[in-house]
């Protein structure tokens, strides 16, 4: 998704003798998506990224459904996951269906003794609190509060971590995921009305090729199974790659929010998408400016579509009681919108302060077990006052 990029050394010509200095060969790697049709990178190692040394026998990974059907507005209290040392224990799926999984974590630290590697799908991991390092074969990208982390699927990392307060919320995508198409030329550029450009992409920094033998245990994720392989060398031995299919960063306070007369449509806020859902930002701007405009949403329908709130920070004026790490769910087939008293209040207001990820899903959403233990109960029954 992310334009052309080039870091360390590679050959002048793809697929043609690149040597070190003593003459070695490297070993080009290509990593491509949806087969060779779609955007790659070609990666160099100082040794073949296929040299298994051991593996162990997989575990079951795969979250545990409570409800399959359901049509019921739910809610979710994101801060009563627990926090956990492991990073990838402490990572709690909580929603789902074929196209998505909606994960909570609150890991107390990163991890450096083994590596981690989803080759299911891209991950889009949000930043609510903490901040630190993503560390992966193409280099660094730091992050800190309110960014998102893309990373491929098949990117092996690992996650640093300065804090002990660490909170994330994690789309799990078994599409790729884009830049909304009508934020794109034809040639793939931002256009000038993205609410967001180019220059708002971190790209990863490049470091040193990590020439090390020995045993490197990346744990791999393949269809709701964990296997532990064990490699004979650092997976970051990589002196060079190029290409357009690599991790980055993009900042939720870098979105521009497009603003009108009147209400605004959540597609306004979209920021990516995925086959069959979307992600949207919800960050401080100004309310609409006609004279009679209602800032607070009107009500509506999700006839298709399930509705998802991560609520982040600020003051959201449409719900009441919403606390950060709240989890909104609002399922295609019937209406919702402003809490009682909300609209009224709504009139005059200027501008809201409110930082928010939305996930609009077209296949419906389903509660897993670690959902059902953070529900915030009686939340359907709110409207009715």
């Amino acid at each position: 998704m992310p334009h052309y990029h080039k870091a360390g050394e590679v050959p002048a010509k793809r697929h043609t003798q690149f040597r070190n200095a003593e003459g070695k060969l490297y070993s080009e790697q290509l990593f491509s998506t949806e087969g060779f049709s779609s955007d790659y990178s070609l990666l160099y190692h100082n040794h073949p990224p296929t040299i298994i040394t051991n593996t162990e026998a997989p575990y079951d990974v795969m979250p545990q459904i409570a409800e399959e059907k359901m049509l019921k507005h739910r809610s979710l209290d994101g801060f009563k996951i627990k926090p956990e040392d492991d990073y990838l224990k402490s990572r709690k799926a909580v929603l789902v269906n074929n196209d998505c999984h909606i994960v909570l974590a609150a890991p107390k630290k990163g991890f450096d003794d083994y590596f981690f590697k989803n080759a299911d799908a891209d991950e889009v991991i949000f930043i609510h609190e903490g901040k630190g390092k993503l560390l992966t074969q193409y280099g660094e990208l730091s992050f800190d509060y309110g960014d998102y982390l893309i990373i491929p699927r098949g990117c092996i990392y690992q996650l640093q971590f300065n804090t002990e307060q660490n909170r994330l919320f994690i789309v799990e995508s078994f599409s790729p995921v884009r830049f909304p198409k009508r934020y794109l030329s034809k040639y793939g550029q931002l256009l000038e009305h993205s609410p967001y450009t180019d220059r708002d992409i971190r790209k990863p920094l490049f470091t040193a090729a990590k020439d090390e033998a020995g045993d490197f245990v990346i744990k791999t994720k393949k269809r709701g199974r964990m296997y532990h392989i064990h490699y004979g060398f650092h997976p970051f031995d990589v002196v060079g790659w190029d290409g357009c299919c690599y991790p980055f960063a993009f900042s939720i306070h870098d979105f521009e929010p497009i603003t009108g007369r009147v209400h605004q449509p959540p597609p306004v806020h979209q920021t990516f998408e995925g086959n069959n859902f979307v992600i949207c930002s919800f960050v401080p701007r100004l309310y609409d400016y006609h004279p009679l405009a209602i800032p607070a949403p009107y009500n509506h329908s999700n006839i298709d579509s399930d509705e998802l709130l991560y609520y982040v920070d600020g003051d959201f004026m449409s719900r009441k009681n919403v606390t950060r790490g709240m989890i909104t769910l609002h399922p295609g087939g019937i209406p919702h919108g402003p809490h009682p008293g909300a609209v009224e209040k709504s009139i005059g207001a200027k501008e809201t302060k409110e930082l928010a990820v939305m996930v609009d899903t077209f296949h419906p959403l389903q509660l897993t077990k670690d959902a059902l233990e953070i529900e915030n109960a009686g939340y359907t029954m709110s409207w009715a006052e």
